[in-house]
């Protein structure tokens, strides 16, 4: 699993892998970040998880986290609708809420493109 090849200059090497069809997760980012920086699976999640509080942190702040050739998160404020059941096709009101957007960078954009090819 190649899981920090990402964002490496080298075209031949796979971005995840050969994960065809599946998820990744925290333990396999930590034992990614584990076997690539050498640090124990204890302090690769600790870092992990104080990585993913700091951007959960900043969105809940309203504030935009730009990660570079990754890609940016934002708040997006959605108004109260009119909505539908999608059961019993009757109307019901869409309360406002806060929704996390992402927008992926050119080169996460490219990437996952040339993945396709």
């Amino acid at each position: 699993m190649h899981l920090l090849s990402y964002g490496k200059d080298d075209k031949d090497e796979k971005v995840g892998g050969s994960m065809s069809n599946q998820t990744v997760t925290r333990a396999d980012i930590a034992d990614a970040l584990h076997q690539e920086v050498g640090l124990s699976h204890n302090e690769c999640s600790k870092l992990l998880d104080d990585v993913l509080k700091e951007i959960t942190c900043a969105l809940v702040e309203e504030e935009g986290v730009k990660l570079s050739s990754f890609g940016s998160f934002t708040i997006r404020h959605k108004d109260e609708r009119m909505g539908r059941n999608p059961k019993t096709g009757e109307e019901a009101v869409v309360s406002a809420r806060r929704a996390v957007v992402f927008k992926p960078s050119h080169k996460l954009k490219r990437q996952v493109d040339e993945r396709e090819k």
